[in-house]
This record gives structure tokens, sequence and C-alpha cells, in this order.
């Protein structure tokens, strides 16, 4: 029988993979003005959230309650909205190896965000463990993305890179009372009203997408996958938790956001990247194995 811990990171996991496509497939999406960013971020938010509400509806699922409806707005605002259109407008000009880079600090700051609003209290070799992690995984993305320098595009990504830390932490915990995919549903439900109008603005005043075919099957990904099925394993894992050791797993996605960048975008793959996601990989393996005090329910 899996172990409730083991069962979280094996979620956790398989929610990782199917975000790490998402940077390289943004990238493809904007490249040269073939979809517009705009329309990127909440297209995609349109379309997952009409699925969610065929799910929502096949699956007769009550309702949240008035506090539950403020807390799925903040994971809406963080993952549905604010993410998407962050890193949509970063990506016409970053490239995924470089957006990588900045968002490699995600783990810590949903461990972070963890610890604020879940009240988990991990030991001092997980926040050891998760250090060098980070450490480890920035220094391997900026072997691809070059020296790290605070221009326009990294305030996007910093940018969003804590609002979905906030929205991860928020989805975890609300997960445990909604459900993992039920969660992810009505949040995209809450922000469909305004996705729609923004996409009926953008159809009013911007000429059609002169996007190509693979420019329309990275977007498809973007909305089914990572707005949608992506989160299903996600939030799960976030609520099997503890949702500081969980989120660590996301220190493995720059090393595949990288890899998928160098198969689609031709971007170089080396042999010290190779051995920079070796390093990055066995600190994340570190820190989901650390075992912390039972979060303080008080």
């Amino acid at each position: 029988m899996v172990s409730p811990a083991r069962s979280g990171l094996a979620w956790g996991l398989l929610g990782v993979v199917a975000f790490s496509f998402t940077v390289p497939l943004t990238r493809i999406a904007v490249a040269d003005g073939g979809i517009s960013p705009l329309l990127v971020g909440s297209g995609r938010a349109v379309i997952a959230g009409l699925l969610a509400l065929l799910v929502l509806r096949a699956f007769r699922q009550s309702l949240p309650t008035g506090r539950q409806w403020l807390r799925l707005a903040v994971v809406a605002g963080g993952v549905v909205v604010g993410f998407p259109f962050l890193t949509s407008y970063a990506l016409t000009t970053a490239s995924a190896g470089h957006s990588a880079v900045v968002i490699a600090i995600l783990p810590a700051a949903t461990a972070v965000m963890a610890v604020l609003r879940g009240h988990e209290r991990p030991p001092t070799s997980f926040w050891v463990a998760a250090g060098c992690g980070a450490a480890a995984a920035v220094g391997f993305a900026a072997l691809q993305g070059g020296a790290v320098e605070l221009h326009g595009s990294d305030l996007l990504l910093l940018a969003a890179v804590v609002v979905c830390a906030i929205g991860y932490a928020e989805g975890g915990l609300i997960s445990r009372e909604l459900g993992s995919w039920q969660t992810i549903s009505w949040a995209l439900v809450l922000s469909l009203p305004a996705m729609l109008v923004v996409v009926a603005v953008v159809a009013i005043d911007r000429q059609p997408p002169t996007a190509s075919p693979a420019q329309w099957g990275a977007f498809a990904y973007l909305a089914v996958i990572s707005m949608f099925l992506g989160f299903f394993a996600w939030y799960r894992g976030l609520a099997i938790g503890p949702m500081a050791r969980v989120s660590q797993v996301q220190l493995a996605q720059p090393v595949l956001t990288i890899c998928w960048a160098a198969l689609l975008l031709a971007e170089p793959l080396t042999w010290p990247i190779v051995l920079g996601g070796c390093a990055v990989i066995a600190c994340a393996l570190i820190a989901v194995r650390t075992r912390g005090r039972k979060p303080d329910r008080g």
C-alpha cells in the first residue's frame, strides 16, 4: 500500500510534468505575434473554464460556501489570471531558458506561503535542502539563460512567481475541503465572466490571430493541460501534503522545461546543463524526504 506522503509526492510530480511544458509552449504561441499574450492568457482560461463547467455539472457538485468563494478568488487571481498573463507577456521577449531562471524560485516561494498560510513547520534541514535546491535550480537554468539581469520581463516573471505561490498554497488548503479537481474547476468558473470580456475585447479591437497550426496546438495544450487537467494532479498532491515538501518536487520543473525548450525550440543543451539538472533533482529528493513536524492546526 502506498503511503499518503509518497502518494502526495507522486501526484505532485505528475502535475509538475504537465506544467513543465507551459513555458516553452507559451513561447511558441506568442512568437512572432502569432497569438497575442492577452489572448493566450484569457483564451486558455475561457476554454478551461467551459470544460470546468461541464465537469462540475456532470458530477453535480454543490456550490462552495461564501468564505470558500473568497478563497477561490485568491486561487483564481494567482493561477488562472496572474501567472498566465504575466508569463505570456514576459515570454514575448524572454527565452524559455532565461524564464526558467526566475521561475525556478517558485518551489521556495510556495514553501514560504505554505508556512505562512498553512501553519506548517518544516525542520531546519528541510529549509537547508530547499535553499540548496533553489540555488542549484537557478544556477542550472542560468547555464541556459545566461547572466541573470533584472529586465522588464524578469520583473513580470518575479511577480508571476509571487502570485502563483499564493495561489498554490491557498489552493492546496482549500483542496482539503472541496477536492483537488473541484478547486481548480470552481476557480476557473469564478474567473470565466471576466475572461470572456477580455476575449471579446481582443476580438473586437484586434485582427484575427495569424497563428500557425503549431501555435494553435501549443495554445490548446495550455488551455486543456496547463490550465485545467494538470491542476487535478497538482492540487491533489498539495492537499495530501505536507505542502512545503510536495512543493519541492517543482525543483525538477526547470530541468524538464529546458529539456523541452531544447527539443521544441532548438535551444542548446550541453553537458554542464545535464550535470546541473542532476544536482537539482538530488536536492529535490533530499528536500522531499525530510520529515517535518505535523502542521499546527490551532
